[in-house]
């Protein structure tokens, strides 16, 4: 097999700020080639099974330049041939052709939950084949980075393909050099994480949000449908949008960020920036489950304390749903904590606080992908960044 040959900045591009994820069409022939190379392994990786004919309709690309496309991914061992198809027609029968769904393995990291770093080894369709886990044990700094290269390591080494790369969903601001410019839950501040496995591996690295990691995982594995808004509830709160098919980053990519949007405005409009009145301080997951043991020791139930969560994250999306007109919200996390009367008090806010003619149809449900969310999406993360799919 040829090796796969792709640069760390090639590897950023899958996370570019507007780029859609997954290429649908010709573009112009400057950039030809490499887009044309994606549309014919997007083809193959979503619909599986097709004959180089098949692809040239499905793409609109010519039958030379997707048999040139096929000779060179055939080369490098990314496609193969499965045979001919049994036609009824006279004629000799078209060769299938598919990804080499064996050819390599991702790694995938996930660093959101308030316990435990885990990781996993994924294939390319991100389907779990090994798992590793670190317990956080309050780490933070560069005791937290420490856990982040032992659990590489670990998972490196558990790899039975070549690993077609690393993808690792951060809490935080991350930029698309993978620094984690703040990760307060974590003690990192600048924290060069990318640059720090890349170097330690040797392999493409990247570094994103973990709301973001996770939006992708919903995109490529959930069917979710049109724009989107996924909001991750761990060790604290954030939010990824899909809009018109990509990412948004925002101009200091802390866009979703709302973990940190001030809710807590009991005492008057006046009040002024306040840590403690964030949404966080009602919706992170370790703060939640020692209000609920109290309410629980003091005779209490959890559900006034889950419902007023609820409503202070509904506070916090109206406008993000007004303001975009979204249709889906997503949620990820604790499914004990959130799937009840936190999720429902969070759709009747948002309705009460919402034109009903604009987003009256507006749904909220909890992801399809469980607690391997962020671990999928990083999965994702690489295709995207390595082979243009998604």
């Amino acid at each position: 097999m040829a090796t796969l040959e792709t640069s760390q900045a090639q590897l950023a591009t899958g996370m570019a700020p507007g780029r859609a994820l997954r290429p649908r069409a010709k573009v112009l022939p400057e950039h030809a080639r490499s887009h044309n190379r994606s549309l014919v392994l997007q083809t193959l990786y979503r619909a599986g099974e097709r004959s180089r004919a098949d692809i040239a309709r499905e793409t609109g690309l010519t039958r030379v330049t997707i048999s040139d496309l096929v000779a060179e991914l055939l080369t490098e061992g990314l496609v193969v041939e499965l045979g001919q198809r049994e036609s009824a027609r006279p004629g000799k029968p078209a060769v299938l052709l598919d990804i080499n769904r064996t050819a390599y393995q991702i790694i995938g990291i996930d660093l959101s939950e308030h316990t435990t770093f885990r990781g996993a080894v994924l294939d390319l369709d991100g389907r779990i084949l090994e798992r590793a886990e670190i317990p956080l044990a309050s780490s933070t700094g560069d005791e937290a980075t420490a856990k982040v290269v032992a659990l590489t390591d670990q998972l490196v080494a558990l790899a039975t393909a070549p690993i077609l790369g690393i993808g690792v969903g951060s809490p935080g601001v991350v930029d698309l050099t993978g620094t984690v410019l703040t990760a307060a839950n974590l003690g990192w501040v600048d924290e060069h994480l990318q640059d720090i496995l890349q170097t330690r591996t040797g392999l493409p690295v990247v570094v994103a949000n973990d709301a973001n990691v996770a939006v992708l995982a919903e995109h490529g594995y959930g069917d979710a449908a049109g724009d989107m808004m996924l909001v991750t509830i761990g060790h604290g709160v954030g939010a990824g949008l899909l809009v018109a098919g990509a990412l948004v980053y925002g101009s200091r990519f802390a866009a979703g960020e709302i973990g940190q949007v001030m809710v807590g405005t009991d005492l008057g409009l006046e009040a002024t920036y306040n840590r403690d009145q964030v949404l966080e301080h009602w919706l992170a997951v370790p703060l939640l489950e020692q209000r609920i043991r109290e309410a629980e020791a003091a005779g209490g139930s959890a559900g006034p304390i889950l419902r007023e969560a609820g409503q202070r994250l509904g506070i916090a999306l109206a406008p993000v749903v007004g303001a975009l007109n979204l249709s889906e919200i997503v949620l990820s996390g604790p499914t004990e904590l959130l799937d009840g009367p936190l999720a429902q008090a969070t759709i009747e806010t948002l309705r009460n606080r919402t034109m009903a003619e604009f987003h009256g149809n507006l749904t909220l449900r909890m992801t399809t992908q469980g607690q391997d969310i962020v671990l999928r999406g990083a999965a994702v993360l690489v295709l995207s960044g390595q082979l243009g799919v998604s």
